[in-house]
């Protein structure tokens, strides 16, 4: 059954271990998470570290044991998220539930296969609805070494505009097959495992990508796939050599250690700010050319404007989005963080920084979630894979904003 009659209320619970020993960290989260709800749960994210390989193929039979969710999902990861807390280099095991009353959900192990016909996925449960219905949101895990997550999204965006596509890419793995995704009692080393989500619960993505903008926005006037050869009518770095002198010499000094390029998502705004911008890394430049060239494709018409990274502006687009997102809605209940693995205290000179500000604007509710290669969220109203990004997922009732 995949539409929950449990309970009458929306409630959610998260539970995190530390304990080394896979079977006391199992019944920990198990009897914490279990103490926060009053029946079963129909939605579940498990997020697990590579200390407890291990033991990988008894985690989801011991929670299956433990505790009775519908619907359960969840991958390894580098490092793990629970409450509060972000738990780098250490064991750790991070349980998240939902009790969802009415809400319908399908979960699935998609694969990606090559055919005669070209790129497909396959694994979609033959009972989807067509169309998918309105405030629906797809929640996916997937394995970056065996699933084309990009060609996926893709996909998405043609097929199913305005579902958001949420989640991350698992990681702490280096080679194929090192990596795990669960499903159900199921343990999984290859494609992705997802939860498609629709009915009496709104969930609310907010997608920080830790940059701000300098300088003016211009015009792609000229590009190759790439490579923007000119905007504005001029090369790149004729306007990158004339806004460096007016810049602060931390500003400049960031640019030094990594200049970044914002591309407008929505072309029809009137004007662009924080959440306008897909934001990807300048990967090369010409300085006989003056081109550069950066992560993803440009054509000409797009609208562009360098960007820089810190930790200061990492935490101010994450606190200003939060704020924004809360304005729009009443409390969110619940949540799940998928956090670049470069952020964490690579980044910021504190631990905890993205679940902390997540418990600090939106209250004490049940986080969970990971250190992923690469974080999943729309931008503009498309899905995109980013980095460097902490994508977070707010559930709330219906009736909420």
């Amino acid at each position: 059954m995949t539409t929950s009659k449990t309970g009458s209320t929306l409630r959610f619970a998260a539970a995190l271990s530390t304990e080394a020993d896979t079977g006391r960290a199992i019944a920990e989260v198990c009897r914490l998470a279990g103490e926060q709800l009053t029946g079963p749960a129909n939605l579940g994210f498990l997020f697990v570290s590579h200390h407890h390989g291990p033991d990988f193929e008894s985690i989801t039979a011991g929670i299956g044991d433990g505790l009775a969710v519908e619907h359960l999902i969840g991958c390894t990861g580098e490092a793990i998220v629970g409450g509060g807390r972000e738990i780098e280099g250490q064991p750790a095991i991070s349980l998240w539930l939902g009790q969802i009353p009415g809400v319908t959900i399908r979960s699935m192990h998609l694969e990606f296969e090559e055919t005669p016909e070209g790129a497909t996925f396959v694994g979609w449960p033959d009972d989807l609805p067509d169309p998918w219905p309105d405030g629906a949101a797809l929640l996916l895990l997937g394995d970056p070494m065996s699933f084309a997550v990009d060609a996926f999204l893709k996909r998405m965006n043609e097929d199913h505009p305005h579902v958001p596509v949420l989640g991350g890419m698992t990681s702490g793995g280096w080679e194929p097959g090192q990596n795990r995704m669960f499903w159900g009692r199921r343990e999984l080393n290859r494609g992705a495992v997802a939860a498609l989500v629709y009915g009496p619960v709104r969930v609310r993505s907010v997608v920080s990508q830790g940059c701000r903008p300098i300088g003016e926005h211009f015009v792609v006037t000229r590009s190759n796939r790439n490579v923007i050869q000119e905007m504005g009518g001029r090369p790149p770095l004729a306007h990158l050599q004339e806004l460096f002198p007016k810049l602060s010499r931390e500003e400049q000094q960031l640019i030094q250690r990594g200049l970044h390029v914002g591309r407008v998502i929505n072309e029809y705004k009137e004007s662009f700010g924080r959440g306008d911008f897909l934001v990807r890394n300048v990967i090369g430049a010409d300085p006989g050319s003056g081109a550069i060239a950066i992560g993803d494709f440009v054509r000409p018409g797009l609208t562009v404007q360098f960007h820089i990274r810190d930790a200061q502006s990492a935490d101010e687009d994450l606190r200003h989005l939060l704020t924004q997102a809360r304005q729009n809605c009443n409390s969110p209940l619940g949540a799940l963080l998928f956090t670049c693995n470069g952020r964490g205290t690579r980044l910021f000179p504190q631990p905890n920084h993205d679940a902390g500000v997540i418990r600090e604007l939106a209250g004490e509710i049940p986080i969970a979630g990971f250190f992923a290669q690469g974080e999943l969220g729309p931008i503009g109203g498309q899905n995109f894979i980013h980095g460097f990004t902490a994508s977070v997922v707010l559930f709330e009732g219906e009736n909420h904003g």
